[in-house]
């Protein structure tokens, strides 16, 4: 082994030995060729990043009531902020929990550096080849003078190959480049004195051929014309408006759910307070009836029946009381807060009880032109049009339009070193090229076009369901609307005869005049009577939302607008230029108005007056009076802590 081979077997084993190891032969090959995985590379989870979460208090149930817990009055308007703010992922209200929808405020952004991406194609491109050859070629040769012998020539050839080109693809499909080549080249023989070696030189030892060529093709029908070549570009912009719209459809969501939970939690809070009112009015009674029966004035029927209801009325506060707990879980869940904070939000929005009159024609205009997911088929459709503008271009021959002009030259040196070289432009060649080719019967791209053509019917088809489902669906909406209203006028009037009824059972049962069943069942109906108008009030509001939500406005009526956030990013020359300023997300910002803040419960919109009875000579035909005084909701008020003060939270506004 000569000397040269030996250096070049030590080099490659140096360069795969780490510096200071000595490792076997098995390991040696594992460093060159790696192993099959044969095993199941599985970590065990402590050696993973750690993730602590947040520290916060445990939360609140109906025995662990924490009494320290705080006020936080929070309206509609200011939950609907918070929950944007807290929206880099959009939630989704699922019952009593939510749940990620998929979408975030950087979707569209990620979705929008695809047109970038398309258009880099025409970008212009420069590349610089060069590159070094050496060859050494043996060569046998019969020896003029000692015939048969043989002559062996070693022909060595240095070469040099430098090749730089700009090339550029216009909007109409046509390339066009600019190249500069240049190859120096020399040769010599391991026999430079013998007479046959001198034959074998080149006149011009060294020599530099080089030469200037532009050249430029164009497609003329397939593959070539400005529609066909700017439709990936066209499409890119296409996917960041359905990504966009995707988003604006999961954030409206997102604000259905704030509203939807927000209410919920209203009306859990009022069921509480008329449970509480049933156990108050049961326990009063139980504890007179067992008074009664040690002075033998009552059954003991009496007193066990007046027992009972009071223990199954203070089951259903205890439900009532869970019900409100789930239900601010849920709300803090879809706003993005911690299960708790040693603060209890109390909503201090009022519902509205407006009656809504629906205009059906207006209600499809705005589902045809600003309901999100029409909006996204829509683009799909025209995504679809220029996809079978492209397959239509696919089924053309091809017939391409080359030419090239090149400039040579020729340098190089004499063997007395005379240097001689042409004159730019002395020799100068061109060429005109008309290329045509088609497959015969063009079976792919019929096919292909047949493909785009039913599937641009099949999206049609698609969006044409889409307005037939979202009119069946507002149609369902408005008729829940117009039920739920009817129902709060229902249960409000049954809720004053209730109320009535009640007062009367307690000043009869209280003289004597009637059962105790009696005064259960109005308990029983008064109680009933006040969940359900709270309930169809804050449903008429929750399908209130609903329908904004399904017409595609419901972001528009709350005031509220997407906001292009930007970041700075390394420009086309990397860190050598100044960043520019790209996209990065889209949150939505605003400031709701429509449910301001009115300072007091939400629930005290429902006139929680207490139905006890009056003593007294009474009014109206034998009926007790209504109290003129409304008896406190809540007992004495927990210190309400102002939002700059919120643990983890700055002011909420825009």
């Amino acid at each position: 082994m000569n000397r040269r081979w030996r250096t070049a077997l030590l080099f490659g084993v140096l360069s795969i030995l780490p510096t200071g190891c000595s490792l076997t032969a098995h390991q040696l090959l594992g460093y060159s060729i790696l192993p099959e995985q044969t095993t199941l590379p599985i970590r065990d989870p402590s050696q993973l990043p750690t993730a602590p979460p947040p520290e916060m208090p445990p939360p609140r149930t109906v025995t662990d009531t924490q009494p320290q817990t705080g006020e936080w009055r929070l309206s509609l308007d200011q939950a609907i902020r918070i929950a944007l703010k807290n929206a880099e992922v959009v939630r989704f209200l699922t019952g009593l929990s939510a749940s990620s929808s998929g979408q975030t405020i950087y979707d569209v952004a990620i979705t929008n550096t695809g047109v970038d991406v398309q258009q880099a194609r025409f970008d212009p491109n420069f590349s610089w080849i060069n590159r070094y050859d050496h060859t050494e070629l043996p060569r046998a040769n019969a020896d003029p003078f000692l015939r048969p012998l043989a002559q062996f020539l070693g022909a060595i050839a240095d070469e040099y190959t430098m090749d730089a080109r700009i090339s550029k693809t216009n909007l109409l499909g046509g390339e066009s480049e600019l190249r500069w080549l240049e190859s120096p080249a020399g040769i010599s023989t391991r026999r430079p004195d013998s007479f046959l070696s001198r034959l074998d030189r080149p006149l011009l030892n060294p020599s530099n051929d080089n030469s200037l060529l532009l050249g430029y093709r164009q497609p003329l029908l397939q593959g070539g014309g400005f529609l066909l070549n700017t439709a990936p570009i066209v499409i890119a912009r296409i996917d960041t408006e359905r990504s966009f719209f995707q988003y604006k459809d999961s954030v409206q969501e997102l604000v259905r759910g704030v509203i939807e939970a927000y209410w919920a939690l209203v009306q859990a809070r009022v069921d509480v307070w008329a449970r509480q009112i049933q156990v108050d009015t049961a326990e009063e009674q139980a504890q007179r009836e067992a008074a009664r029966l040690k002075v033998g004035l009552a059954a003991r029927s009496d007193e066990a029946q007046a027992r009972t209801s009071y223990n199954r009325f203070r089951a259903n506060l205890i439900a009532a009381k869970a019900n409100v707990l789930a239900r601010e879980g849920a709300l803090r869940n879809i706003l993005g807060l911690p299960p708790s904070d040693h603060l209890e939000i109390v909503p201090d929005s009022v519902p509205t009880d407006k009656r809504y009159k629906a205009e059906w024609k207006n209600l499809l205009g705005l589902i045809e032109q600003r309901r999100p997911d029409i909006i996204e088929l829509k683009l799909i459709l025209e995504a679809d049009r220029i996809r079978l503008y492209q397959a239509e271009n696919q089924t053309l021959p091809r017939l391409d339009l080359e030419t090239r002009l090149r400039w040579n030259g020729l340098t190089g040196y004499l063997e007395n070193g005379q240097r001689v070289a042409t004159n730019f432009g002395e020799y100068t060649d061109y060429s005109v090229a008309i290329n045509f080719s088609v497959p015969f019967f063009l079976r792919e791209g019929r096919a292909r076009v047949r493909e785009r053509a039913l599937l641009l019917a099949r999206d049609r088809a698609n969006l044409q369901q889409a307005l037939h489902k979202a009119a069946h669906d507002v149609a369902i909406t408005i008729r829940d609307i117009d039920s739920s209203y009817e129902q709060y006028l229902a249960f409000k009037e049954t809720r004053a005869a209730a109320d009535i009824n009640l007062r009367v059972q307690l000043a009869q049962f209280e003289v004597g005049r009637t059962i105790y069943l009696n005064v259960l069942q109005a308990l029983n109906d008064w109680g009933d009577a006040v969940s359900a108008e709270a309930q169809q009030l804050t449903q008429y509001n929750i399908n209130l939302a609903r329908l904004e939500q399904q017409s595609g406005t419901i972001l528009e009526t709350h005031g509220l607008v997407f906001a292009e956030e930007r970041f700075r990013f390394a420009g086309p020359a990397g860190c050598l230029t100044e960043g520019r300023d790209y996209p990065a997300a889209v949150p939505v910002d605003g400031s709701p108005t429509r449910y301001p803040s009115t300072n007091q419960p939400g629930e005290n919109a429902f006139d929680l007056t207490k139905p006890v009875p009056r003593s007294g000579k009474e009014k109206d035909g034998g009926l007790p009076a209504p109290r003129k005084e409304p008896e406190p909701l809540l007992p004495p008020p927990r210190p309400v802590v102002p939002d700059d003060a919120l643990p983890g939270r700055g002011p909420v506004g825009p």
